[in-house]
């Protein structure tokens, strides 16, 4: 091997250390409440867990004509929903899409969604390099009533 070679080498290798760890990705847990006749809007709930820091930056769905992700904020005495447009997933700290916190809207819902029905997602990440990992998940739809807690038996 030349010095030419040996210098690519080692400079690939450098850089390949340097660049930002790709995440391993685990969704659990992930739930949407039931609609009433007529009811276009829906929330997604889930809990998210990576290995590396990452973002979820979208999220879609047959189910929907778009999705966002939410979240609450109180802004003086009241609770407020806004989109962001990305939620930091920091390495190894869970992070749970509740009622009260950050969710994701479906929006221009295409069917109603009743107890028991499965609906797919499709969550996109980034990395800080730009990269993108797209986990797919299947969401419970759960009862009007139902609480961010497990599902019950």
């Amino acid at each position: 091997m030349n010095l030419n070679w040996k210098v690519a080498f080692v400079s690939v290798v450098t850089f390949a250390w340097t660049l930002p760890a790709f995440a391993e990705v685990t969704v659990s847990d992930a739930w949407i409440r039931s609609t009433v006749p007529g009811q276009k809007v829906a929330a997604a709930f889930m809990r998210i867990v990576s290995t590396a820091d990452t973002a979820l930056v979208q999220a879609t769905t047959p189910s929907a004509k778009f999705v966002e992700i939410h979240q609450m904020a109180k802004e003086g005495n009241v609770m407020k929903m806004k989109a962001i447009d990305q939620l930091p997933v920091p390495a190894e700290k869970p992070i749970e899409l509740t009622p009260a916190g950050y969710h994701m809207m479906l929006f221009e819902l295409k069917a109603p969604l009743n107890p028991g029905d499965k609906v797919p997602l499709t969550l996109m990440f980034e990395n800080r390099g730009g990269r993108k990992l797209w986990v797919d998940v299947e969401a419970t739809v759960r009862p009007l009533g139902a609480d961010s807690g497990p599902p019950k038996p």
